[in-house]
């Protein structure tokens, strides 16, 4: 049986992996904004679609951990 032998992610890895989870996270908020305007949603009912949208909230949390392996990884260079 095979073993797989996972190596730690460069800062330059990471920063890209930020920076396309970023861009992403930009694209799904505009699309439910676009969408909830379109069907003519009330603004506080917007915010609130977007505070509980699961994917977005996902992203954000994934960021965040990336965000912090990134930044302990340049308190060790």
């Amino acid at each position: 049986m095979a073993t797989l032998s996972m190596t730690e992610p460069t800062q330059e890895e990471l920063n890209e992996s930020i920076n396309e989870l970023l861009a992403y996270k930009d694209r799904l908020n505009k699309e439910v904004v676009r969408v909830a305007k379109k069907l003519r949603m009330p603004q506080k009912k917007i915010e609130s679609t977007l505070s509980e949208h699961i994917e977005l909230n996902q992203v954000k949390e994934l960021i965040s951990k990336l965000i912090e392996q990134r930044d302990e990884k340049r308190g060790n260079c």
